[in-house]
């Protein structure tokens, strides 16, 4: 197992293994020949660990806030493409991005209030 998927940041781990389940996905998209879905996907879905790693090496708690906002940014419009795919016919089923989806998107929000209000305690 790499260090990554290893790694004791959840938000970290979870958004590289929901990345590495995308690509699995979109490949699953490109043999169907849906080939536009498949790189809209493929975009937002790896760029939301992209973003959260990016967060990791932050020059300030702004510049956090900013970088998780963009990776919550990239998790929505991911939903999206994933909600269009659920309710289309010819597509594979995504129900088990879309559930990890949603445990990412709530790690994110939960990160980003914490940051915004550290006196909250949680």
């Amino acid at each position: 197992m790499s260090e990554i998927t290893e790694n004791k940041n959840p938000v970290v781990a979870l958004s590289f293994k929901f990345a590495l389940q995308t690509m699995a996905y979109c490949n699953q998209l490109e043999l169907r020949k849906h080939y536009v879905m498949a790189r809209q996907l493929m975009r937002c879905g790896t760029s939301i660990g992209a973003n959260i790693r990016e967060a990791q090496q932050a020059e300030s708690r702004n510049d956090f806030i900013h970088k998780f906002k963009n990776a919550a940014k990239e998790a929505e419009e991911t939903a999206y493409w994933l909600e269009l795919m659920h309710h289309s016919e010819g597509y594979p089923d995504c129900s088990l991005l879309r559930n990890l989806l949603q445990e990412i998107l709530r790690l994110i929000n939960r990160i980003i209030y914490s940051a915004k209000n550290p006196k909250s305690g949680k």
